[in-house]
């Protein structure tokens, strides 16, 4: 018989917890002692549906007012919902220009909206329970630990601090290195609230720009020192802080965790492949590469790459692209950045689990993994729940657009996906769209930056142990 190592064991039952204690001295024989404890308040993952509305309700009001406007006007309550919902889920679709429509506060609530959005996704759940004054318990680290990929439930706390401390140190150097170039062409104080403005923005991947026309970086197209910073933080804040902090603590590639490999390995992988297609695809067009010069050509579509990982700038005219490239860009909008990130999507995490089943599948290997590591079942199956999900969702809403709007397939095909993987990315037809557009663009857009989160939470919440098992039976495939 084997030892017991441990020392109390929880079990739940409806209005109450025991705790089965067994003392060090006698592992072998000893008395099983109930102790009655009072259940603890759990944290249902809906709460994080409820706290981020109830937040873009609060940013709706304040965009409504005049004091948000240039005009000095009241904005409609469709064009501040729809720009508070953008803001929060950090998407950046728009319906009016950040830049020309809304005034120094206005643009303010956006970047608190972004702010909160952006780093309350990495840490919501942790902070949900610390604002409200109550204890972490078992059930709310195991769910916290889940949706960031954790594999140890202490220290929580901490890591919350160490993810603030880090995003707003990049945010700092960031804005700093943009406002070396925007200071020799705006004003100091214009200058340093466009550089904190792009640098939140870029860091969580939201696409939001005040350059005003609907611009986004295009007068930068070219401008080396802006988009290469963009882009980093873009990666930075996409790539997610667990998976940062790993490898600063690993720095060795074999003592990755299988998590850091498969995002790092697949994030590479797409923005490679989508350099080169992007590069190819549009290397005559003359309304995108066309008519730069080679070194440019090259920095433009890496950065085009980069942007579909869900942050939203373009250095051209999207709508300008070949339809070969809208679809490239449509998969990596689908398949966004890292989960625990501040980037939207299916994540690359479950994009590369799933590659790698297929792959281990079409080798003939009766259990899928790599890097010298086999998956969990369970996590395969939750994986192909939000990829399948996502893809009926995506379905759904384009098949509704299709008639409320008089649009070419493609452009809202595009525009589904990049407010389902809270891209931001637009072929120009977002301020256009009918009433009844918008406002399924704005529930694509809330559905797709909690929805995989949610789902995930729910099923690890959901999984219990089988207890027992059916006889199998082969089932023809193909």
């Amino acid at each position: 018989m084997p030892i017991f190592d441990l020392e109390e064991r929880k079990y739940r039952r409806e209005q109450s917890v025991s705790i089965l204690r067994i003392p060090r001295s006698n592992p072998w024989r000893v008395p099983l002692t109930l102790i009655p404890q009072p259940k603890e308040d759990g944290i249902s993952p809906m709460s994080l549906i409820y706290g981020f509305a109830a937040i873009i309700a609060v940013g709706t009001i304040l965009l409504c007012l005049p004091i948000s406007s240039r005009s000095g006007h009241f904005t409609s309550l469709l064009d501040a919902l729809f720009t508070s919902t953008s803001a929060t889920c950090v998407t950046g679709l728009v319906v009016v220009d950040t830049g020309t429509h809304w005034n120094s506060f206005g643009q303010g609530v956006i970047l608190a909206l972004i702010q909160i959005g952006g780093l309350g996704f990495m840490t919501s759940a942790t902070l949900f329970l610390i604002a409200l004054g109550r204890r972490i318990g078992l059930q709310e680290r195991l769910l916290i630990a889940e949706s960031m990929g954790l594999e140890r439930l202490g220290g929580l706390v901490g890591l919350v601090k160490r993810i603030a401390i880090f995003v707003a140190v990049t945010e700092i150097i960031g804005a700093a290195l943009f406002y070396i170039h925007f200071s020799t062409e705006s004003s100091t104080g214009t200058a340093l609230w466009r550089s904190v403005f792009l640098s939140v923005s870029a860091f969580n991947n939201a696409g939001f720009d005040i350059f005003g026309n609907f611009r986004s970086l295009m007068d930068y197209q070219t401008d080396t020192l802006v988009i290469l910073v963009t882009a980093t933080l873009v990666f930075l804040g996409g790539i997610s802080f667990i998976v940062l902090a790993n490898v600063f603590t690993a720095r060795r590639l074999n003592r990755f965790s299988l998590d850091t490999k498969i995002v790092l390995s697949t994030t590479g992988v797409l923005l490679g492949l989508g350099t080169i297609i992007i590069l190819l695809t549009e290397y005559s067009n003359a309304a995108t590469l066309g008519p730069l010069a080679f070194p440019q050509k090259i920095l433009v579509a890496f950065f085009q790459s980069v942007s579909p990982r869900t942050a939203g700038f373009t250095t051209f005219d999207v709508g300008g692209l070949k339809e070969v490239t809208l679809f490239v860009t449509i998969l990596l909008m689908f398949i966004g950045g890292a989960a625990g990130s501040t980037a939207g999507g299916i994540k690359v995490n479950t994009f590369g689990m799933l590659a790698t089943t297929i792959w281990s599948s079409l080798r003939g290997r009766e259990n899928a993994g790599v890097f010298g590591r086999e998956f969990a079942v369970q996590q395969v199956y939750r994986a192909m729940a939000v990829v399948a999900l996502s893809l009926g969702l995506v379905s759904i809403v384009v098949l509704v657009l299709t008639m409320t709007e008089d649009v070419r397939f493609l452009y809202l095909f595009f525009e589904t996906v990049s407010a389902f993987g809270t891209v931001g990315l637009s072929t120009g037809i977002t301020p256009d769209l009918t009433t009844a557009g918008h406002l399924i663009i704005i529930l694509t857009m809330f559905v797709g930056r909690f929805g995989p989160l949610t789902l995930a939470l729910m099923l690890v919440q959901r999984q219990k142990p089988t207890k027992y098992q059916y006889p199998r039976e082969a089932v023809r495939i193909g």
